[in-house]
């Protein structure tokens, strides 16, 4: 099979198209003919160093795919009610930029109807990474407010979908008012430009002082101090990445005065029966609401497989509105 290998770290140019044995699914896996890969930032964090792959997972990039099911275990296929034939899109620890990937049964779900695979391989990592942060961690409620950092990002989109989709009030920010404009059409609330105005006095002045629930933040850094600000009472900040540095420092007095929880999380090295519970999580409460056309997936670009380095300067140049997907038709 075709694979899209990381020759060594370094610039998207790294990336190079290679042959590999196709893998074998073992108990409680399946093998998929992937037809598109869905591309994260992890896998440009991965191809620059920066994040090892954990104990296990393959080395080559990719935490999404979606394509038909060629052979797996049987008694997990059909406890899962799959069959062979079956479209299917997956989280994965690794492995996904190539023709074929070996993924837990558990960590599979169908395509939603109506979706293709470019789109349906744009779901997995965003919407697991949203729901179990955003509603199983911080558990958003109905007519609280949410600011999410990075609104135009995949995960961004994402997030703004489901919480308006579950009663609440949005605030993103974004890099420029083309950005803020295309998160406003997604259903956001309000759109602040971080590059024009100062986001915490924007949400002082949007919540009337009061401040929001609960932020989704993939920054961290020197946005710690500002966000904690920016709580309510009893307001709590997930953090689910780090682009802005490890390091911050705070007013723990405003932590213990309003009672406000921080926390964080990452996804791709948690348990498979983790991952499973939110797979059935999202295939309960997400399925529906994107096969009845309330969430759709955002799709800003896609590029066949061997131009996978066009995909990641594109990411890297953070030009991009919602998800950007590779498709394995011409590999």
């Amino acid at each position: 099979m075709k694979v899209i290998e990381i020759r060594e770290f370094g610039a998207p140019d790294v990336l190079r198209l290679a042959d590999r044995p196709v893998p074998v699914p073992g108990v409680g896996e399946l093998l998929i003919r992937v037809a598109a890969s869905g591309v994260n930032r992890p896998d440009v964090l991965q191809r620059t160093g920066n994040y090892p792959v954990p104990p296990g997972a393959s080395d080559i990039p990719g935490l999404e795919v979606a394509g038909v099911i060629e052979q797996g275990d049987a008694q997990e296929l059909l406890r899962a009610g799959f069959k062979r034939g079956d479209r299917v899109c997956a989280l994965v620890a690794g492995g996904g930029y190539a023709q074929y990937c070996v993924a837990p049964v558990g960590q599979c779900l169908p395509v939603p109807k109506g979706l293709t695979d470019v789109e349906a391989a744009s779901l997995p990592e965003t919407f697991f990474t949203v729901w179990s942060n955003v509603f199983d961690r911080v558990h958003l409620q109905s007519g609280e407010t949410l600011l999410i950092q990075g609104g135009s990002s995949g995960i961004g989109v994402t997030a703004i979908q489901l919480a308006k989709a579950m009663g609440a009030k949005v605030i993103v920010t974004a890099g420029s008012d083309e950005k803020c404009a295309a998160c406003l059409a997604l259903g956001a609330d309000h759109a602040i430009n971080y590059k024009t105005h100062d986001f915490q006095v924007e949400v002082k002045r949007l919540t009337s002082g009061q401040g929001v629930n609960v932020i989704l933040d993939m920054v961290a850094g020197s946005y710690v101090a500002k966000e904690i600000e920016c709580l309510s009472e009893d307001g709590r900040l997930v953090i689910i990445a780090v682009q802005g540095g490890i390091k911050c420092e705070i007013n723990a007095g405003l932590v213990l005065r309003r009672r406000l929880t921080i926390t964080g999380s990452t996804l791709r090295p948690r348990p498979i029966a983790f991952k499973e519970a939110i797979a059935q999580a999202c295939l309960k409460n997400v399925w529906p609401l994107i096969e009845g056309g309330r969430i759709k997936p955002v799709i800003h670009s896609t590029f066949e497989a061997h131009d996978a380095f066009k995909a990641h300067a594109l990411m890297e140049s953070n030009q991009h509105v919602g998800k950007i997907v590779l498709t394995w038709g011409n590999a």
